[in-house]
């Protein structure tokens, strides 16, 4: 039995095996299928009398008794047949209703059939009673299958039987309107004789017969009896009946005890489903029955999709009649074809999957609620403790306030009318006499009450009074009803023209309302009021940043709309789909474009497919030969998807067999997405072995790499480990539920093996107790080669003894290289024998013979940008491996470089605003750094000082820049102290000379990289050669322009505004920045001059530019795919 679906019902084939019996083992039956007789029950029927018969007198309660079944008619009952007439042609049909009844009676005997029923003129004791005249009777109409179920046994074996009693044997078959039946003697009865071999044809009546219950029953158990004879004649186990089941239908199954392994059982049952054991299972215990011999028996319904009924019976317990360990099967007629079944089930697994997602779902959001529910009210309740805590602390203020309330001031202010409450209407007087407005032309006042519980609420101009002696000014004021003491301040002017202020010696001035008293009523309302103020607070800030969660979102899902515009863009040269997103269930049909390929010129062109990476259930798809468009030169053709894709992959072949010349994408082949499939592509499981990982071991940028990439890969539903050395200087805040997990012994000591997640990715951390890794540093030991070493044998031990079964084992650098070469020679024949390794060149630069001999092991090599593949292809490490290397160009990690989420900038921006979010960004970096803040343009270098990253022209570019009156800000260190000294030479001369145009900070700080992303206009990378570069990506997700020199991949992502568009729109995007080839400072001048002068002259269109460079998408979205397909080449 093939393997059952996840719907399937399991066949017992595994039960223990039966003892033989009687010498003969199972049954002989095993799949027989039954031949249909070539019969119908749509017998020839005349408009006849019954002329020369007898009214049948048999009581009808006789009719499907057990005493019926016995038997079929033996006497003679001839005597009023007639003699068919001998000059009847053959096939002719009768011309009279009266012929038509001769020719019936003469071949069927005591057996007729008319319009109304089924009638037995002979009544007999055995066999069927009786049947019922139209007026008589009652029954029920037979279905098709029913009738068909009655043809196939009845119609041929019971009149072939009753009339072969006279002395007749006949051939009887079914035409598309008549029944034929042949004689094979001379004579028929005692009539008239015809030559053997003559054929009497009668039209089949198309009307629907009618049979009452009885006899429904009586005839389905005649033709039991007479399949039960057959079987047991060819010593068959069991039989159906109807012999040939239909789908849709109900269907008996008779099993044969005695001929089996349950031959001493009392309890029989079957246990079985349809369709290969995929479908509808069920069990039911047979009972008993009264045929002839020990025969058992069920009913089953076939359910309308069987294309087969599968079973085996058992006795309820471990014993089997499973036709030796093969099961039993028949075939089911009328039903599902296989293919269409399989179609079917794909179809009800991914409802049932829906369903279950759909309740998934469901739950989610009602868990959801009972979280957000919770959660309100746990804030209510924090709110309604904070504002219990602010309202204490202004009533010990006011307190405060009210001991220095008064009523007036001699001299100096007092109220009109003095005795008042909330919501009067009172005049303040008040002398500025020899106080600090005594000389200002106007006074005003800034006011408020109950100690300033609403800020400033009152604000007027005062009018001077001459009616009193002094410098008298007045005012009317109106008195809040809830004010107790009213507060203010004298000003020259309104709130935001003052200057000059008369605040009571920073007192402020305090009046007590006679009339208005604090109780414990307004402090319980000030409560509601503060707690339904931190209410909307709280609304208000979680609504911002839903929005924000909703707008970032967004950005993602558009960046990736563009990468896979982009793809499908970079391909359409050679092939594309129409529709462009190939769906499951659908028909896609495929344009090629041979004049690009190897194929240009063939006369044939074969399209070879299958589907889920050439695994697909039903093999590849036969091949298709491939048709002109016209007017071009493209061909195409047209294949369906099947429902349970996930991808579509195919080759192109001259030739039918798929021989000869082939275009297979560089042995890669072509892989389309399909979307909407029932199931999805497999996970692989992916280690990376590493002594590098942002943020908690980050040296350069293969930390960024290990970690960013690790993320991508999980996103893209794979799963994802790390393994990393645990050292001493690991930045521990960024760890998450780091514990312990155990350890083992390897390499004469002790190995700690702690678990925990980095940035959402599970990392394990290996920490041997002979201190290799207590070192204070990642590099910079003497023996770093040895320790790494070790690290990764360790790492390969531990997949061992842990039982981990990787697809891939992706090792980095010339410090994790020895992963390649310790996996082949001592793991390849372990049980970590299925994973492939894959190992990535990140700088050339360091370890080459390291790295040369991990190329010769490792199944896939890759190397972090094009070109910078193409510039040391010829390297001697590299060169003899060139049909495993290429280049996989890194990307940058959204959620961590996103202008739009970053906390260390002032204003958060997007696309939409990156005018206004970098200008703030500017004034900000300018005020921390203490750079004059102007609107200048400003050069960002962020860089790691050695000689790789250019720091010559890195000093010209320092100077150019101030030459044309920009500013600059570089971020960076040296590791040699040299470097270090020189820069710091420079630092001091620059803070000396132009100390607001120019800032360098000679160390790492990362919250500043942020800012200087954000605020720099342009950002400087002259280096020397870059294999891939990601500040470049950062700066322009950030928008800033990248000033670069063409090398590596830097000119795999920089494009010249002025002289790279056509290669810009072969890669399907637009120029992003400005680039040099040279060494020298003219070279660099070149670039920076265009730059500057493009800020200066078109700040229009250089704005456009950084909105521009923000759009395009530097994530990981189009690599990690790259490396999901070099993961599956690794594989093949």
């Amino acid at each position: 039995m093939a393997a059952a679906s996840s719907l399937s019902f399991i066949s017992p084939q595994t039960a223990p095996a039966a003892l033989p019996y009687n010498g003969n083992g199972s049954s002989k039956l095993g799949g027989w299928k039954y031949e249909t007789p070539k019969c119908n029950l749509r017998r020839p029927v005349a408009e006849m009398s019954a002329r020369g018969r007898k009214k049948s007198t048999t009581r009808q309660k006789d009719m499907g008794s057990k005493r019926s079944q016995k038997t079929w008619p033996t006497d003679d009952r001839t005597s009023n047949i007639r003699e068919p007439d001998n000059n009847l042609a053959v096939e002719e049909k009768a011309s009279s209703s009266s012929e038509q009844l001769e020719s019936s009676e003469s071949l069927v005997g005591n057996t007729l059939v008319d319009r109304n029923g089924l009638k037995n003129e002979h009544p007999q004791e055995d066999g069927i009673k009786e049947s019922l005249s139209n007026e008589e009777s009652k029954g029920a109409v037979y279905s098709s299958t029913e009738k068909n179920s009655i043809a196939s046994v009845l119609d041929k074996d019971v009149i072939v039987s009753t009339v072969q009693e006279y002395g007749t044997e006949l051939n009887v078959e079914v035409h598309d309107d008549m029944v034929s039946l042949q004689t094979s003697q001379s004579q028929i009865g005692t009539g008239r004789e015809t030559e053997p071999g003559t054929e009497i044809a009668m039209p089949i009546i198309q009307d629907e017969i009618t049979f009452t219950d009885p006899q429904r029953e009586e005839i389905r158990l005649s033709a039991i009896k007479l399949l039960c004879e057959k079987v047991m004649n060819d010593e068959s186990i069991f039989f159906l009946y109807p012999d040939n089941p239909k789908a849709g239908a109900e269907v008996d199954l008779f099993f044969n005890r005695s001929l089996s392994t349950l031959s001493q059982e009392s309890s029989i049952k079957v246990r079985g489903a349809y369709n290969d054991w995929k479908w509808c299972s069920f069990e039911e215990n047979l009972m008993q029955t009264s045929l002839p011999g020990d025969w058992w028996s069920c009913k089953l319904q076939v359910p309308k999709e069987a294309y087969k009924i599968d079973f085996v019976f058992h006795n309820g317990g471990s014993l089997y009649e499973n036709n030796k360990n093969k099961d039993f099967s028949v075939p089911v007629e009328d039903g599902m074809k296989k293919d269409d079944f399989e179609d079917f089930l794909i179809e009800e697994e991914r409802k049932e999957l829906e369903r279950i997602a759909a309740e998934k779902a469901l739950e989610e959001r009602r868990i959801a609620e009972q979280r957000r529910l919770a959660e309100k009210v746990a804030s209510e309740e924090i709110d309604r403790h904070e504002a219990i805590k602010r309202v204490n602390e202004q009533r010990e203020r006011t307190s405060r306030v009210l001991q220095r309330a008064v009523k007036y001031a001699e001299g100096l202010w007092y109220f009109q009318p003095s005795e008042f409450q909330g919501g009067d209407t009172v005049k303040l007087f008040y002398n500025r006499s020899n106080r600090s407005l005594g000389s200002s032309k106007e006074v005003w006042i800034h006011g408020g009450y109950n100690n300033w519980q609403d800020m400033v609420s009152v604000v007027g101009h005062l009018t001077f009074f001459s009616a009193e002696d002094g410098d008298w000014w007045t005012i009317d004021v109106d008195v809040p009803k809830q004010a107790f003491v009213l507060n203010w301040v004298l000003a020259d002017g309104p709130p935001e023209a003052a200057t000059i202020y008369d605040n009571n010696g920073y007192q402020d001035f305090h009046a007590l309302v006679p009339k208005g008293v604090p109780n414990d009523l307004y402090w319980r309302e000030m409560e509601d009021r503060a707690f339904h103020i931190l209410q909307e607070e709280r609304q208000k800030r979680e609504e911002a940043i839903r929005k924000k969660a909703e707008h970032t979102a967004q950005i993602k899902e558009e960046l990736k709309r563009k990468t896979k515009t982009i793809l499908v863009k970079s391909r359409e040269h050679i092939f594309y789909t129409d529709p462009i997103d190939v769906k499951a269930g659908k028909e896609v049909t495929v344009f090629y474009n041979p004049a690009n390929t190897s194929l240009n010129g063939k006369p044939e062109v074969w399209l070879l497919a299958s589907f889920n990476r050439w695994t697909h259930r039903r093999g590849p798809v036969p091949p298709v030969q491939m048709l002109p468009v016209t007017g071009t030169t493209l061909l195409k053709c047209s294949i369906k998807v099947p429902l349970d894709a996930y991808m579509m992959d195919f080759v192109f072949s001259e030739r039918l067999d798929g021989g000869g010349i082939f275009d297979n994408n560089l042995g890669k082949d072509y892989h389309v997405p399909v979307i909407g499939g029932s199931i999805r592509e497999p996970t692989m499981k992916v280690v990376h072995i590493s002594v590098e990982m942002a943020p908690v071991a980050k040296v350069g940028g293969l930390g960024d790499v290990v970690t960013s990439l690790s993320r991508a890969i999980q996103d893209l539903g794979h799963s994802v480990e790390v393994i990393l050395p645990k050292y001493d200087c690991l930045k521990y805040n960024h760890i998450h539920n780091l514990q312990e997990k155990e350890s083992f012994f390897w390499g004469n000591t002790m190995i700690r093996v702690w678990n925990g997640t980095v940035e959402g990715l599970p990392v394990i951390f290996l920490e041997p107790e002979n201190g290799m890794f207590w070192a204070g540093c990642v590099y910079g030991r003497r023996d770093d080669g040895h320790r790494f070493g070790f690290f990764c044998h360790a790492a390969l031990e531990y997949l061992l003894r842990s039982g981990r079964r990787p697809d891939i084992i992706h090792c980095h650098d010339w410090s994790s290289a020895p992963v390649s070469w310790l996996f082949k020679e001592q793991y390849k024949q372990s049980n970590l024998a299925d994973a492939r390794v894959v190992f990535t060149i990140h700088n050339l630069e360091f370890g080459t013979a390291l790295i040369g001999k991990a190329m010769a092991f490792a199944d896939k090599a890759t190397t972090v940008s094009e070109t910078y593949a193409s510039e040391v292809s010829g390297n001697p490490a590299i060169a003899p491996h060139l049909s495993k290397f290429c280049g996989i160009r890194n990307g940058i990690d959204l959620d961590i470089w996103d202008p739009y989420n970053d906390p260390y900038i002032p204003l958060p921006y997007s696309s939409e605003n990156v005018a206004e979010g970098k200008k703030a960004a500017k004034k900000e970096l300018q005020s921390k750094l203490g750079l004059s803040q102007t609107d200048r343009p400003l050069v960002g270098i962020i860089t790691r000082l050695t000689a790789q990253k250019g720091i010559h022209l890195i000093k010209h570019a320092i100077w150019r820049t101030l030459d044309r009156n920009g500013q600059v800000v570089l971020l960076g260190s040296a590791p040699d102290p040299r470097i270090q000294n020189d820069f710091s030479n420079l630092a001091n001369d620059l803070h000396n000379s132009r100390g607001d145009m120019a800032r360098l900070c000679l160390h790492y700080d990362e919250p500043l990289s942020h800012l200087i992303y954000a605020a720099a206009d342009f950002t400087l990378i002259p280096s020397m050669f870059e294999p891939c570069g990601l500040t470049q990506l950062i700066a322009m997700r950030y928008g800033s322009i990248p000033v670069v020199r063409r090398t590596g991949g830097l000119n795999d992502t920089v494009f010249d505004v002025d002289h790279d568009r056509e290669r810009a729109a072969y890669h399907g995007i637009e120029p992003n920045g400005f680039s040099f080839d040279g060494t020298d400072p003219p070279a660099v001048d070149y670039a920076l001059n265009r730059g500057l002068s493009a800020w200066y002259d078109a700040r229009d269109w250089f704005n456009d530019l950084c909105r521009q460079v923000m759009e395009q998408d530097w994530s990981w979205n189009r690599p990690a795919l790259d490396y999901i397909e070099l993961y599956h080449n690794a594989r093949k």
